[in-house]
């Protein structure tokens, strides 16, 4: 069964003459164990897919399921709660506090949700497959773009989220690193059984998705799917 599914979904922007179509019929199933890579350029749609999966916008038409109910049946209380407990969101603005240390990022997390995220030794092995275990004592204005950005990844998945949305995780990242984060988003899906979804123009994570798909001028089309053996 999918965790998430997107049926049918249409996003319009504006009104009138400034009407804009963003979406255009979006059919979309991200199951557990899977990593579903979806390319495109910029002003693609990439961004307005990736948070309408998270319930964070409503589509204009369609519907948005997450483990089979639909965001149209949940209240706003319990969307909120659902991204608490089963998403996580890595965005390309990384949303890291500036007032806070890299180790009291995840103690945050840990007042907003208590219960259920990675013990201190999973913690740790994951801040050290990031490379960014020295880094547990400085802000973020001492960190570069990509250090940033892994510690916005570490975040993330501290929770232990069924299913991941990614804008751009790689971004601001070298290629040793991308492989680094790539074969991390993979072991989630394949040894953690979660679904990982990522959108990104960055074709250097192809090699590490499940299923790839194209988002151009607001159309998904899927281009290919790896055959297990």
């Amino acid at each position: 069964m999918s965790v998430l599914s997107i049926q049918h979904v249409n996003q319009f922007f504006g009104s009138g003459t400034a009407r804009v179509h963003v979406l255009h019929d979006v059919n979309f199933d991200a199951k557990p164990g899977t990593l579903s890579l979806i390319i495109g350029p910029s002003g693609s749609g990439k961004s307005t897919f990736l948070t309408i999966a998270g319930g964070l916008l409503t589509p204009t038409d369609g519907d948005v399921l997450f483990d089979g109910q639909s965001y149209k049946d949940t209240s706003k209380k319990a969307r909120e709660q659902l991204r608490l407990d089963s998403i996580g969101f890595i965005l390309q603005a990384y949303h890291l506090l500036p007032y806070l240390t890299v180790a009291d990022q995840f103690k945050l997390v840990d007042k907003v949700k208590k219960l259920h995220n990675l013990t201190p030794m999973e913690l740790n092995e994951l801040l050290n497959q990031l490379g960014i275990q020295d880094l547990i004592n400085k802000f973020p204005n001492e960190l570069s773009g990509g250090q940033q950005q892994r510690v916005a990844i570490a975040r993330a998945l501290y929770p232990d989220p069924k299913i991941l949305l990614a804008d751009e995780p790689t971004a601001a990242l070298d290629t040793a690193r991308v492989k680094v984060v790539g074969n991390l988003f993979q072991e989630l899906a394949h040894t953690r059984n979660k679904a990982v979804v990522i959108v990104t123009h960055d074709i250097r994570l192809k090699e590490f998705a499940d299923q790839i798909y194209e988002l151009r001028d607001g159309t998904l089309t899927k281009q290919s799917t790896k055959v297990f053996v």
